[in-house]
């Protein structure tokens, strides 16, 4: 019998809106970060490079849902380049400070996304109200 938690999680991911999969994105990566440092902390090599891993993959997949046909991708591109490089420099020297800042960085832009998402929500229903 499947995992109930596995079973909410994978109709999370399939009934997401793509604002919501960004989301969960940023939550992923802020999640590895974390415990990249408690690995770092705990000098478990070979899960502060897992997870180190799952956050630069995380910022790939960012990078490659940009439409560079808009000029803000264009800024992103750069700022999720310059994380996927910082997250591997902090990987190969196990450098908390350097988590740190990314970590920052990451919470932003989560913020601020969860901030247009809810914003977008409330046009939504008040067009959807505007209707009835």
């Amino acid at each position: 019998m499947a995992n109930p938690y596995q079973a909410y999680q994978q109709n999370s991911v399939t009934t997401a809106t793509p604002g919501e999969l960004t989301l969960m994105l940023y939550n992923g990566c802020l999640k590895f970060i974390k415990q990249g440092k408690l690995a770092i902390d705990a000098k478990d090599i070979q899960a502060k490079n897992t997870n180190l891993q799952k956050a630069q993959n995380i910022i790939t997949e960012l990078m490659t849902t940009l439409n560079m046909d808009i000029e803000l991708s264009k800024n992103l591109m750069s700022l999720y380049d310059y994380m996927k490089r910082r997250l591997i420099e902090a990987n190969l020297k196990s450098d908390v400070a350097i988590l740190d800042e990314i970590e920052e960085m990451v919470t932003g832009f989560r913020d601020t996304w969860k901030q247009a998402i809810q914003i977008t929500r409330q046009q939504n229903y008040k067009q959807a109200a505007g209707r009835v």
